[in-house]
This record gives structure tokens, sequence and C-alpha cells, in this order.
């Protein structure tokens, strides 16, 4: 199989496809129309977000046996149309779990103990005890709503901390263990001070948290999105912000993102965005969670055995 490798991959898994026999085209520098213009050529694709492979394209992929992205999310691929017409999709959530759960925690623990503010204040010489007194995550009620790769590593993680721990999972059942109590959506809303996404963009999730979602809490929560950016909406976080309802947010994602994940455009960013960059409650990063260099190999791997799984090749 001659296979398109539209975005850079960890090189481990050109080296070990290329060695088990299939042609792989290292084309990064590619602009999209000879990307396009080329798709005809190829039996498989390696994609992480450089293009959104629509139906207009899939189509013009007359060969085309199977996509593989490295990642996660598959919001850039048409994968009904795609399986469709017989065409594989592959990802590889498997591989930036560890990455996306250690790095929710680490948001979260900052947020909860002041540690982005704080260490700025000592680099500026001051030195600030009362105000950046801290918060436990012993005691709290985590919701995390969204029990598949991501949900579940999480889950992990926060074991240790001495915190209930619930999970709602439209898709998925009987996933209850010592770890996790498996419960409604609104058992969520009635019992969660922290609210974790860990959910696929689709047209089911796309602004699912808005400002009646959030007003349906008892409590006053904190919420932390590593999912995708468009699942929360950031009127209506800001505006919960400035009520209190909520009382401080973990966002590695934000929906003022590109398609490619690459950049935003800050001159074009709304108010709401403004607020959340001057605001102490705040915890942003430029969608990193999944981006360890651990997750590049690990995801490299998972791709490499699916791809061979596929073409029916063994280990």
């Amino acid at each position: 199989m001659k296979i398109l490798f539209i975005d850079s991959t960890h090189p481990s898994l050109a080296e070990k496809l290329t060695a088990a026999g299939f042609q792989c085209d290292l084309n990064y520098n590619r602009t999209p129309e000879e990307i396009v213009n080329n798709l005809y050529l190829y039996d498989g694709i390696v994609i992480r977000s450089k293009l959104k492979l629509t139906r207009e394209l899939i189509d013009k992929a007359v060969r085309l046996k199977f996509i593989a992205r490295v990642g996660a999310g598959m919001e850039n691929i048409d994968t009904v149309y795609a399986e469709s017409k017989g065409i594989k999709c592959l990802h590889a959530p498997e591989g930036n779990r560890d990455a996306v759960a250690e790095h929710a925690l680490a948001i979260l623990l900052c947020l909860f103990n002041n540690i982005c503010k704080s260490n700025q204040e000592v680099r500026e010489g001051k030195w600030l005890r009362e105000s950046n007194r801290g918060i436990e995550l012993a005691g709290k009620t985590v919701g995390i709503i969204g029990y598949g790769n991501m949900g579940s590593a999480f889950a992990e993680r926060l074991a240790g901390f001495n915190c209930k721990i619930i999970a709602y999972d439209k898709y998925k059942k009987n996933f209850r263990s010592t770890l996790v109590n498996e419960v409604q959506l609104d058992d969520i809303f009635k019992h969660a001070d922290i609210l974790s996404l860990h959910l696929p963009l689709t047209q089911e999730t796309n602004y699912l948290v808005d400002d009646t979602f959030i007003n349906k809490f008892n409590n006053n929560i904190y919420i932390i999105n590593t999912s995708r950016g468009k699942i929360l909406n950031t009127d209506a976080l800001v505006k919960n912000m400035k009520s209190g309802k909520v009382l401080g947010a973990c966002l590695d994602v934000l929906e003022y993102e590109t398609t490619s994940f690459e950049n935003i455009d800050v001159l074009k960013l709304p108010e709401s965005f403004q607020y959340l960059i001057r605001s102490n409650r705040v915890i942003l990063t430029p969608h990193i969670a999944g981006w360890t260099h651990e997750s590049n190999e690990k995801m490299a791997a998972a791709l490499v055995s699916k791809i061979k799984m596929f073409a029916g090749l063994k280990e």
C-alpha cells in the first residue's frame, strides 16, 4: 500500500510501516492544493489536522482504503461518508490518554493552589501568602462527562486524592468500579464540585456546555476542558464566572482555535477571551494536554499496530 503522510508525525510511524512493506510518502510541506491533486495515488492517509477530509476530498481519493489520524478526535474527517465507501477510519486515543489525564490534573492543581499566580508574584518580588491560600481537592466531588480513554485515565489519576469521582457517558454503560461511580447526567448536576469534559466534538456536543447547562448545577463549580473548545460556550462561561456560578476554569482548548489547532487569531478574539486572560481564576494552555514526547511515540505505535492489522499483517 502507498501511504500519504499529510502531517508530521513521530518518525517511528513511517519507519515501522516502511519496514513492514508499505510505501510512505512524507509530504509535510505540500500545499493543500498539491495534496488534493495527488490524493488519487494513495491507498492510505496519515493525518493530524492540516486538512479537513470532506466527502469531496474523499471522492478524489479513488484508491483510498484507510485514514489514520494521529490523535483522538476525528472531527476533521467525514468518517460516516468514508466508512460508507468502505474506507477504514483509525485513530489513537490510547496513545495520549496518559498525557491528557496528567495535564488535566496538573492545571486543576495549579488553579487550586494559585501556582501560576504566585510564581509570577515571587518573580516580581512579591511574597503574598494569605492571598494565595489554596483549596484542597480532597473531599470534593469530581464529575466526569465522557468515560472513554481520556475520562477513565483522569479518574485513575484522581484516585489518590481522596475525592469522590462520578462519571456519565451517554454511550458507555456498566463501567462502575471501585474507582468511579457510574451516574446519570442529573447526578452530575446535583453533586459535582468540579466538572471535567472528555468528549469528542460532534453536532451533539457542539456548545453542549452553555448557560442553561451550567445553571443546572446545584453547586458553584470549577470547569476543566481538555477535549475540544467548541464544547464549551465561552460567553456562557464568562457570564457565569462573573455571577459566581463558575468559580474557576482550566482550559487547554478554546473555541477560537483554527481547524488545525495550531494558532488563534488574537486580534479577532472577543471580549470574553480578554476576560479569561485577565482572570486569576483561569488557567490557559495552548492545546497541549495530549502533546508530550511520550504520547507522540505512543500514538505512532498504536497506529502502526492498527494499520498492520487492517492490512492483515502480523505484529
